[in-house]
């Protein structure tokens, strides 16, 4: 059953990237969970919750907005416990994980954006809509589910801590729903409240100013369009109470990151993976790293999603064949 491989994912020290910076560098690699990304947890929680509390009949359809790995999640889980799944993509989801969620027998319907429920062109719009006109259908709603936090604050971050033996200093964490970081965050922020956690956006992207407590303009830039993590809005799924500091990256340093790490680990790395790193470079000043430090870096997914975006010449490699490896 898929329960049983879910959760209990590697993490490993990363001796290259320690030796560049300094200080002590660990990669949690939740690529490694069966649907390959880290929302196998909360699709699970999820799925769980609605099935044990009623609120999806017998083989109804479970209803998502995704950038595209929840939706994974949801369509490999609905599809062994013998549920149907539909799921939400705006336009800039990845083409390898629009026809993973074919494969796996998701209905697809992609909307022009994922700008939050106010938006009648947002996936989250568009996602509550169908759920409410069809009885059978339910929406998990990951952006505004408690099961989101839950799933992290029960099994990622117990798993960090074990991990670690309790050293760990720093976690850096994207932010897309809010819910990884904040279920990490919590949990460790319990067994060690100056544990700090990081988390990183693109540029324009809301959640810095929400943890500075700053006002949200009403014409705010559209952020930098890398693929999992930014909002426009505030989901109900973040507690800004557990996050220390907030990194921004752009679209392109992350995607040059992305090549580079690639090129000298011979090691696709997913989107917002490559967004951490990038923020680990360019603000490693700021971060004021010591040797002594033992940092967690949670790499969500695998780069062979973002094969086109990242990874082929249109997206600018100029590259070649670097030799790369599935890990």
């Amino acid at each position: 059953m898929i329960k049983n491989n879910i959760g209990n994912t590697a993490l490993e020290k990363h001796e290259a990237l320690s030796r560049q910076y300094g200080t002590g560098i660990w990669i949690k690699e939740e690529f490694r969970n069966p649907g390959g990304s880290s929302k196998d947890r909360v699709a699970w929680y999820m799925v769980q919750d609605a099935i044990q509390h009623t609120k999806i009949p017998e083989g109804g359809i479970f209803v998502e907005a995704s950038s595209g790995n929840t939706g994974i999640s949801l369509a490999l889980i609905a599809r062994e416990l013998g549920y149907q799944c539909k799921i939400f993509v705006s336009k800039s989801t990845s083409l390898e994980k629009i026809l993973m969620l074919q494969r796996l027998g998701a209905q697809v319907e992609v909307c022009l954006n994922s700008n939050g429920p106010l938006d009648e062109n947002s996936t989250q719009f568009k996602a509550k809509t169908f759920a409410d006109q069809h009885p059978e259908a339910y929406f998990t709603n990951q952006y505004y589910n408690d099961a989101n936090i839950e799933a992290h604050f029960q099994t990622t971050g117990p798993e960090i801590w074990k991990q670690m033996d309790g050293q760990v200093t720093h976690v850096l964490i994207g932010m897309g729903t809010g819910g990884t970081i904040s279920g990490i965050g919590k949990y460790l922020k319990e067994k060690n409240p100056n544990i700090q956690i990081w988390g990183v956006e693109p540029m324009n992207s809301i959640y810095q100013l929400i943890v500075q407590e700053m006002p949200i303009p009403e014409d705010q830039p559209k952020f930098d369009p890398i693929e999992g993590i930014g909002r426009t809005f505030l989901p109900g799924s973040f507690d800004p109470s557990v996050v220390d500091q907030v990194f921004q990256v752009s679209a392109d340093k992350t995607k040059k990151i992305a090549h580079l790490f690639s090129h000298q680990n011979k090691q696709l790395t997913g989107y917002s993976s490559a967004a951490v790193l990038a923020a680990l470079d360019e603000h490693a000043d700021q971060m004021d790293l010591k040797s002594s430090d033992r940092i967690v870096l949670v790499f969500p997914d695998h780069g062979d999603r973002y094969l086109e975006k990242l990874y082929s010449n249109k997206a600018g490699n100029k590259n070649g064949d670097l030799g790369f490896k599935h890990v």
